[in-house]
C-alpha cells in the first residue's frame, strides 16, 4: 500500500466506529491476547503435570505444540486477510479461540487438554494480523515506530499473565487460568468488533492470484534476512520458555506465584525496550535497532551462564539477566517486524505470516529443546547454551541485512 494510503487511513481511525481503521489499543489487545494466552500457563505447568500424573515433557507439549501450530496458521491466516479482509478473519478465530478456552477448562483428561490447547491457536490472528494491520495504516518508515508502541503496550500483558496464571493455580487450580482466558478473550473480540474497521482496502481478487506474487516475496534476500533475524532472536525466548519453569521450581525452589511473578521480568525489559525503539527507530533505522537489539540480548545470555559459573545463581540475578535479553528483543523485534512486511506491502498479511511461521516454527522447536534439555544431570547449562546460540545467530543476520540493504540500496 502506498505510504500516502496508509497516512490517509491512520488519520480517520475514530474509536469505536468500525467503520474506521482501529485505534492504537484495539491493535494492543490483538496482539496481546495471543501473548496472554501462551504465557498464563507457564507457572501451572507442573501443577498439569501432577494433576493428569504425566511427564513434564509431556506436558510441556501445551507450549510447544502450541507454538508448532500456531506457526502453521500463521501461513494460513496471513493470505486469507490478503483475500477477505482482516476484520473477519480475526472475530472468525477469536470465536475458535473462546470455544477452545471452556474446552481446556473442562477437560477431563490430558489428551483432550492438549486438543483443546491446539485449538486455541486461532487466536494466532492477534499476532500476524496486528503488522499487517499497522503496515495498512502507515508507511514504513512510520511503522517500526508504531509497532514498538504497540508491542510496548502489549507487553505489559505477558507481563502480569504469569502472575495471575501462579496465583489463580494456588488458589483455585490450573482449571481458573482458562476461565480467566475465556473472559479477557471475550472482552478483548467485543472491543475488536466494536472498534476494528477494516484496513485492507485493496483485497487481493482470489488466494491463486497471490501465489503468482509468492516467488518474489521468497526470492527477496532482504526478506529472509528480516524474517530469520525476528525467528532467531524470539527462539531465544521461546526457548527459555520450554526450560525456564523447570529451572524456576527444581533449581531455584520458586513456588508457582513466585515463578509467574519472576517470569514478568523478561516482559519488563522488553517493554523498556519497546519504548525506546518507538522513540528512536524511525531516526536510528531499522538495521540499527536491530543489531542493538542482539547485541544487548546475546551479552545478557552470557551474564546468566556467568551467574550459575560462579554459583551465585537466585531468582533476582538469574531472571535479572533474562530481563535484559527481553530489552534486547524490545530494541530488535519491531524493527524487524517492520522490515518483514515493507519488502512488498501489497503481501502485507501474507509477508507477516510467513514470516511469524518462520518465527513460531522455530520457537517451537526451540522449545521443545529447551524442555528435553535441562535436568538434574545438566542443570540450567544447555538450556543457556541453546539461548545463546539462537540470539548469536540473530547477530549474523541482522549483519546479512545490513550488508543486502547497502548493495540494494534499501533505506534502512
Amino acid at each position: 500500500m502506498p505510504a500516502t494510503n496508509g497516512a490517509a487511513l491512520a488519520s480517520k481511525a475514530v474509536w469505536l466506529d468500525r467503520r474506521t481503521p482501529p485505534h492504537i489499543v484495539s491493535v494492543v489487545l490483538v496482539v496481546g491476547i495471543a501473548a496472554v494466552n501462551l504465557n498464563v500457563v507457564l507457572p501451572a505447568l507442573p501443577s498439569l503435570a501432577a494433576d493428569f500424573q504425566a511427564d513434564y515433557a509431556v506436558v510441556a507439549l501445551s507450549v510447544s505444540g502450541y507454538l508448532a501450530l500456531t506457526g502453521v496458521l500463521q501461513l494460513l491466516l496471513g493470505p486469507l486477510s490478503d483475500r477477505f479482509g482482516r476484520r473477519p478473519v480475526l472475530l472468525a478465530s477469536g470465536a475458535v479461540f473462546l470455544v477452545a478456552s471452556l474446552g481446556c477448562m473442562v477437560a477431563p483428561t490430558l489428551a483432550i487438554f492438549l486438543a483443546c490447547r491446539m485449538a486455541q491457536s486461532a487466536i494466532a490472528s492477534g499476532l500476524v494480523l496486528s503488522r499487517a494491520i499497522v503496515r495498512d495504516m502507515v508507511p514504513a518508515d512510520q511503522a517500526a515506530s508504531l509497532l514498538g508502541y504497540v508491542t510496548m503496550g502489549m507487553s505489559l500483558m505477558p507481563m502480569v499473565a504469569p502472575m495471575i496464571g501462579g496465583a489463580l493455580d494456588e488458589a483455585f487450580g490450573w482449571r481458573s487460568i482458562f476461565l480467566f482466558t475465556f473472559l479477557a478473550g471475550a472482552l478483548a473480540m467485543l472491543l475488536i468488533w466494536a472498534d476494528l474497521g477494516e484496513t485492507n482496502v485493496s483485497p487481493s481478487t482470489s488466494l491463486l492470484a497471490q501465489m503468482h506474487d509468492y516467488p518474489a516475496l521468497l526470492r527477496s534476500r532482504p526478506y529472509w534476512g528480516f524474517a530469520l533475524t525476528s525467528a532467531f532472536a524470539s527462539g531465544l525466548f521461546y526457548g527459555f520458555l520450554g526450560g525456564g519453569p523447570w529451572v524456576a521450581t527444581e533449581l531455584l525452589h520458586m513456588s508457582p506465584t513466585d515463578t509467574g511473578f519472576y517470569f514478568g521480568f523478561p516482559a519488563l525489559g522488553y517493554l523498556f525496550g519497546n519504548l525506546l525503539s518507538g522513540r528512536y527507530a524511525a531516526r536510528v533505522g531499522l538495521a540499527g535497532m536491530m543489531l542493538a537489539g542482539s547485541v544487548v540480548a546475546t551479552l545478557a545470555v552470557l551474564l546468566a551462564l556467568g551467574i550459575f559459573a560462579v554459583g551465585t545463581a537466585d531468582p533476582i540475578s538469574f531472571f535479572g539477566a533474562i530481563a535484559l535479553t527481553g530489552f534486547g528483543n524490545g530494541l530488535l523485534l519491531p524493527s524487524a517486524n517492520a522490515g518483514i512486511v515493507s519488502v512488498r506491502p501489497d503481501l502485507a498479511g501474507s509477508a507477516s505470516g510467513l514470516g511469524g511461521a518462520l518465527n513460531i516454527g522455530l520457537g517451537a522447536a526451540l522449545a521443545v529443546l529447551g524442555g528435553i534439555v535441562v535436568g538434574p544431570q545438566s542443570g540450567a547449562w544447555l538450556l543457556l547454551l541453546l539461548m545463546f546460540a539462537s540470539s548469536a545467530l540473530s547477530i549474523l543476520t541482522t549483519l546479512d541485512v545490513m550488508r543486502c540493504g547497502r548493495r540494494e540500496g534499501l533505506p534502512l
